[in-house]
């Protein structure tokens, strides 16, 4: 399943969450694919908006597989001063979006799949 969530990076700290992710640490990066966080991309706007789109099975089981790792934790801490005061790390205060549209799924049911044209 495809998962897309929003949270908010302070905007004070963008530049210093836009280093941190320009440089995530391969042991972070070994973990997230481990635990099933597949074709994961963050977008980042100007104001602090920060938007995550993941492949996954499960959003709840892939944050519960990260969440037993060391590495995870030292990520979450290091990135929990980007993000305004909350409770948790910030990998837990993710709001999932629902999704409204998806252009594959209705071209398959219009049978227009192939036909690149209505």
């Amino acid at each position: 399943m495809r998962v897309c969530f929003r949270s908010t990076v302070d905007p004070e700290h963008l530049p210093a969450y836009r280093l941190a992710h320009a440089q995530v640490w391969p042991e972070m990066l070994r973990a997230l694919k481990s635990a099933g966080w597949n074709d994961y991309t963050l977008h980042l706007g100007n104001d602090g908006l920060l938007i995550g789109i993941v492949q996954c099975d499960d959003l709840d089981a892939a944050r519960a597989r990260m969440a037993l790792t060391e590495v995870n934790a030292r990520w979450q801490a290091e990135m929990s001063k980007h993000f305004p005061a909350s409770e948790g790390t910030p990998d837990q205060g993710f709001i999932v979006m629902e999704e409204v549209f998806n252009l594959e799924e209705q071209l398959a049911a219009a049978g227009d799949q192939d036909k690149g044209t209505m």
